[in-house]
């Protein structure tokens, strides 16, 4: 099967997060760059990339890249990519973002229109076309350059991948899922473990965790552009994804998340957003401030997103909030704490120096991940299972879950999304 190289970007420093992904993933790295990861994969891959990959934004296939510092070099470049093996005759395309970083070509709007004529003039000439009918499947372009270096993509995926189609019924200042889901994965949290989060929102922290207990894939709820891309990516290919998702699903395990909030509607809302992900069964969430944190065992994680304080007036609550989860940090028995935030005296009123912190931007915003390291737990070998020195069993760590599939018996979500998904493809590909 024909190899391409795609690109996976994600939140600017998140990159090694994505990297391991991946990797875990079976496929080859070639390039890591600041907000994205360039790979090589087949077909397969766009699907695969699309349903099981937690953090990038989406999955774009690099069809053509070049130098240009004029526009007559971008009209040139973009007419001598072969689009005519990507984009059928009665294809709609469009550029659909364009971006242009240190480089002398940097109006979007221009770029666009640039672009649109040279790829018009190329398929024109090729189908014998004056006139697209543009009726068919939509192939949108992405182009970024970069200090003169043209990068042309088709996006793969359309919305968003932190789209999961789970959260219907969102919070204030809501957490992207795929920022949440990295924030988890920067930790050394296992199901074995209790999580909580003290700001929980709509509850996408919790959920986030939830799936990856249960080894639910995070696009196996929604749908992706490329689906209709019959000329490129056979249908079995996203049948052989979803199966592969719905085999690795565990929905029995036993899990300690919890999400905490003092809004009793949005509660409600997360657990709404539990169900239509599947994985209500696996979360409590209850209406408590973070001044009431309590939990008995020993060896948790608290992973959260409290309020920045974007707004002046919000600011002024800002100290006693702070204030407030370190005390709350300070009651709980050899945990460990993450706390992503831009408030710049967290440190301060949380009463502690974080053990690491790590830049990401969550958009435009500048934030800091504030890790504060509670100790390991020991453990003692017993036939092959860890037992925790507190005297909870764990449950062993599966390595690399995506390589081994497993039925479990109650399969009921990740069937309910399989099915809904091949239904999708079917009436996109009749």
């Amino acid at each position: 099967m024909k190899k391409y190289n795609l690109i996976a970007p994600c939140h600017f420093g998140l990159e090694a997060v994505l990297k391991r992904e991946i990797q875990d993933l079976g496929y080859p790295i070639t390039l890591v760059e600041d907000g994205r990861v360039t790979f090589e994969g087949d077909a397969a891959a766009i699907c695969r990339a699309n349903v099981f990959l937690r953090t990038p934004e989406r999955i774009l296939l690099k069809v053509g890249g070049f130098h240009a510092e004029s526009f007559e070099d971008l009209f040139q470049g973009t007419k001598a990519i072969p689009w005519e093996q990507y984009i059928p005759k009665d294809g709609r395309f469009w550029v659909a973002k364009a971006t242009g970083i240190k480089s002398k070509l940097f109006s979007p709007r221009d770029i666009q229109s640039v672009m649109k004529k040279a790829m018009v003039d190329r398929l024109g000439s090729v189908y014998g076309l004056s006139h697209f009918p543009e009726n068919g499947a939509d192939y949108p372009i992405r182009v970024t350059i970069m200090k003169d270096e043209v990068a042309v993509c088709m996006d793969t995926t359309g919305d968003s991948l932190h789209k999961r189609g789970y959260r219907l019924l969102t919070a204030k200042a809501p957490i992207a899922e795929n920022l949440a889901a990295a924030l988890i994965m920067l930790t050394p949290w296992k199901a074995d473990r209790p999580l909580v989060d003290p700001f929980c929102g709509s509850g996408t922290i919790p959920i986030e965790a939830a799936m990856m207990a249960a080894h639910i894939a995070p696009g196996m709820n929604r749908d992706f552009l490329a689906e209709s891309w019959g000329n490129l990516i056979p249908r079995k290919a996203w049948y052989e994804a979803v199966d592969e998702a719905n085999d690795l699903i565990d929905d029995q395990v036993q899990t300690d998340i919890q999400g905490y909030d003092i809004d009793g509607e949005i509660i409600r809302a997360a657990r709404e957003n539990a169900r239509n992900a599947g994985v209500d069964h696996l979360i409590h969430f209850q209406q408590r401030p973070v001044s009431e944190l309590r939990h008995p065992k020993k060896y948790g994680f608290v992973i959260t997103n409290p309020p920045y304080g974007e707004r002046l007036e919000d600011k002024e609550a800002l100290p006693a909030l702070y204030r407030q989860i370190g005390e709350a940090f300070r009651g709980l028995d050899c945990w460990s704490e993450y706390v992503i935030t831009s408030y710049e005296d967290a440190e301060r009123y949380i009463g502690r120096k974080a053990d690491r912190n790590r830049k990401i931007y969550n958009g435009m915003i500048r934030t800091y991940y504030y890790q504060f390291m509670g100790p390991k737990p020991s453990f003692r070998s017993h036939a092959g299972v860890s037992v925790e020195s507190d005297g909870n069993q764990a449950v062993p760590e599966k390595k690399n879950v995506i390589a081994k599939k497993k039925r479990s018996s109650g399969e009921r979500a990740g069937r309910r999304q399989a099915e809904t998904l091949r239904n999708q493809v079917k009436r996109k590909n009749p």
